[in-house]
This record gives C-alpha cells, structure tokens and sequence, in this order.
C-alpha cells in the first residue's frame, strides 16, 4: 500500500505504502510511497476470531466471503516491483493503487489461482486520489468482476478480510475489523507518489504489508468496501511496524474516480473540496510555518465569492487549525464540495472570518 508521511487523527505514526518493490520490501525513510518502488514493510495484528458456539459460522462466513472474492483479486507486476488490483468490470479493466502503476504503461497481470501471466496496458491514473485502471490485452475466460459496496455503510467494528499479494505472496487474506471511519491521511511525496491527500478513509486492523496496495478491503457480504492503500510505520522505531493500522480508499471514491477515468481517461470531477486559491506555508517572523497565505485567488472561484484576497494568511478551516499548506491540503480533504465553512485568516495583521461555499478542486 502507499504510504502518507503524516496521518490526522494518529499523531505519533507515519504511514508506509504498501506495494512491493522488486528486490526489497524495506525503505530507509519512515513513510514511503510504494507503487512498484521499495516500500517499508508493515504489518497489523489480525482480530482474533470469536470462540465457542459462533465460531465455525464465522470460519464458514471466511471461507464464502474468500470464495466468492478472492477471484477478482489480481497481482500486478511492473518493471520496479508489484502491488495488486481488482477486477473491476467484464471488459478487463482493473483498478488498483496510481503508486502501484507509478510511470509505468506496461504490466503483467496474475489472476487469483493461475500462474500465467497476462499483458495488460494503462487506460489512466489520477494521482491525486490516488487510483489508476489498467486493462487486459485480452479476455480471459472466466475473468469476474467484483462488486463494490456502499461506503455510507461501513461502520465501526465491522469483520473486514483484506486481499491481495504481500510480499509477493499472491492471493493472500488477512482478517480485522473496521477500526475507524472519515480519517484524512496525507502520503510522503516520492517518485512513485506525488504526496496525496486522501479523505474519508476506512481504517483496518486486517494486516496490510508491502505488496497489499490495490487490494480489496471486503465485508462479509462480499463486497469491496475499499481498495487497501496504506499502513502505519512508527518514526522513532526506524520503521518497524506499528501492527493493526492500515488505511484503505473507500469504495465510493473507487468507483466515482474508475468511472471517469474508464470513459474519458482522465477525470473531471474530482468529488475534492477546494477553495479556488493557490496557496504556500507561510512562516512568522521566528522562521516558524504560522498559516497558508493565498498567492493567487481563482475569479469568481469560492474564495474570491466570499471575498478573500491575495495576501490573507489562513490559519484554520472549520474546526482545523492551519499552520501549512499541508494542513490547508489536509482540512479540505476531510471536507465535501458544497460544504459550507467559516475560514479564519489575517489580513494586515488584522484576524478575519468569511463563510465560504466550497467549490470542487479542478483537474489538470
């Protein structure tokens, strides 16, 4: 899975992507983003299953839920390592992890059970959400589509089985919980990750690990409720593991962002808050980062509409402070275009509000 360099919500961890490179599956930084270059291996501590009576009803739900599953499930294998995917639809076409695919444009592809390698091609990949679909050169038979959940529907304390191909271990399955909804996790930019901000994450106690990018999170009615992205590593332990907290993009941001790019190769709507700025972190006159200052204001963009200016320093959106462009980045991640908000800045040392309509962050 990829990695973020800073998580909201989990102060003391860094996130480690999760697709394997091809001769290592460690990273010497503590959060590194993985799409078929080294990652930092990373690992979660499974749910332990309930004993007694409803045991064996649990192992039989396991067992329909990775039958029904696990089929749709695909390694992924570029020129720099592997990571993983899912079927998506019965034309070939597969979503997985923009940092499994990085620049790549060629694959091969191993479907759950075979050992023969299919060719495969990139339709589009958006970093930014990071997702991207490749396609099949040809039809297989048999090839089986998933089907994706509703992520309104996900909640706290769910059985959740992640799939995919840790450490090259192909067709794998972990088991967990849903540990928490909505987190906003930011990745480390690399070379196969530009640093996206995600929001609205699921996050899982199912082990994640190197190679588990791409995925599927499902729930016990067989339904991918998220495509598996990101483990946590801790800063001060040189990496190691921080077991039980993954994250993975949930199945509405999938879909929404796999249709586009299906249809017309890039995406449109982006389904991110934005304000209508180009923003950079502002620092005080200690050298410390104290807010985002606008640069440039989009006209007639949600910024400008609510009169904000070039020059005024954002230090807070709703309840998030801002001390950063990264926290500005982070805050409106968490947020949905048409969302109404109250946005603190300064104006010539002068401390200011404005009631803001978030507009919808536009695509290159």
């Amino acid at each position: 899975m990829v990695a973020p360099g800073a998580v909201a919500a989990a102060a003391a961890l860094v996130l480690a992507g999760c697709s394997s490179g091809s001769s290592s599956s460690s990273s010497s930084s503590p959060a590194t983003s993985a799409g078929g270059s080294p990652a930092a291996s990373s690992s979660g501590a499974s749910a332990a299953a309930p004993q007694a009576g409803g045991g064996n009803q649990l192992q039989s739900d396991y067992q329909r839920v990775i039958k029904a599953v696990l089929p749709s499930v695909v390694q992924i294998t570029t020129a720099s390592g592997l990571g993983s995917g899912i079927v998506y639809d019965d034309k070939g076409d597969i979503v997985t992890n923009a940092h499994v695919v990085g620049t790549a444009t060629a694959f091969t592809v191993t479907l759950a059970g075979s050992t023969k390698a299919l060719d495969a091609t990139l339709v589009a990949s958006y970093p930014d959400s990071d997702l991207a679909v490749i396609r099949l050169a040809s039809l297989p038979p048999g090839l089986k589509p998933a089907v994706f959940g509703d992520s309104a529907k996900v909640e706290l304390g769910q059985i959740t089985l992640a799939m995919g191909s840790p450490l090259g271990l192909s067709s794998s399955v972990t088991q967990g919980i849903v540990s928490a909804t909505g987190r906003t996790v930011s990745e480390p930019r690399t070379e196969g990750s530009p640093g996206a901000t995600i929001g609205n994450m699921v996050q899982t106690s199912a082990a994640i690990n190197p190679g588990n990018s791409g995925g599927a999170l499902v729930n016990l009615d067989s339904q991918v409720i998220g495509i598996n992205t990101l483990a946590a590593t801790e800063p001060d332990a040189n990496g190691a593991a921080a077991p039980g907290i993954g994250f993975a993009i949930p199945a509405s941001t999938v879909t929404g962002i796999a249709d586009q790019l299906i249809k017309d190769g890039k995406v449109s709507n982006s389904g991110r808050a934005a304000l209508g700025i180009t923003a950079r972190t502002y620092f005080d006159q200690d050298f410390r980062p104290a807010g985002a200052v606008v640069v440039a204001v989009s006209p007639g963009g949600p910024a400008a509409s609510a009169g904000l200016q070039t020059g005024d320093v954002i230090t807070r959106i709703g309840d998030s402070p801002v001390d950063s462009l990264n926290s500005l980045t982070t805050a409106l991640a968490s947020l949905a275009p048409g969302s109404k908000v109250t946005v603190a800045y300064t104006r010539d040392g002068r401390s200011q509000t404005a009631e803001v309509t978030l507009g919808t962050l536009e695509t290159p």
